[in-house]
């Protein structure tokens, strides 16, 4: 009877921790998700500082600064979907990467020190965020792989459990960097 007991407990109790596991999981995947929406929050509210500095120095530029300006404002709007902040998040760091090389035009902008400060903590914001995508994918690959290993693949299904997609860069932003190119020689 003790044994019949216990094996019933076994089988009540191991679909609950496997379920319990799928739950963290899904939750260390929003947790993450939050974090790099911290970082690109706080990126957002770089970028204006960082604009006003540059439009003094590039006036003919003009069309870039404005479209940097318009997907931050898109960004922090609060109507985008998950996917859409990703996208706007690679575009305005394309974007930035354009500016911070015209910004090599500018001697006087890069020697002043209101723009080495915004550089610097542009920088750490890009580390920062660089950080937060490591984590969001590594909690990502955890869950994906909760949700698809046997037996917890049984309750994933019956429970809508979904993969999730990692954060990916750009094709473009794989290929090498040519140091001869960028000194145009």
């Amino acid at each position: 009877m003790i044994a019949i007991l216990i094996i019933i407990g076994i089988v009540i109790l191991i679909p609950i921790f496997i379920y319990n596991g799928l739950i963290t999981s899904r939750n260390a995947v929003e947790s993450a998700f939050g974090s790099i929406d911290a970082m690109l929050k706080k990126r957002y509210d770089l970028i204006p500082n960082l604009v006003e500095s540059v439009k003094v120095y590039m006036k003919h530029e003009k069309d870039t600064l404005m479209q940097v300006t318009e997907l931050r404002t898109k960004a922090v709007s609060g109507s985008v979907t998950t996917e859409e902040k990703v996208a706007i998040d690679n575009q305005l760091s394309s974007m930035m990467r354009k500016v911070m090389v015209s910004v090599e035009s500018y001697p006087d902008l890069k020697s002043s020190e209101q723009f080495t400060m915004l550089q610097r903590s542009w920088n750490e914001a890009e580390e920062q965020i660089a950080a937060a995508r490591r984590a969001y994918n590594s909690a990502v690959t955890q869950y994906n792989n909760a949700i698809e290993k046997f037996p917890s693949n049984i309750l994933a299904g019956m429970f809508n459990h979904a993969r999730k997609a990692v954060f990916e860069i750009p094709q473009a932003e794989r290929e090498n960097i040519s140091a001869k190119n960028l000194f145009g020689n």
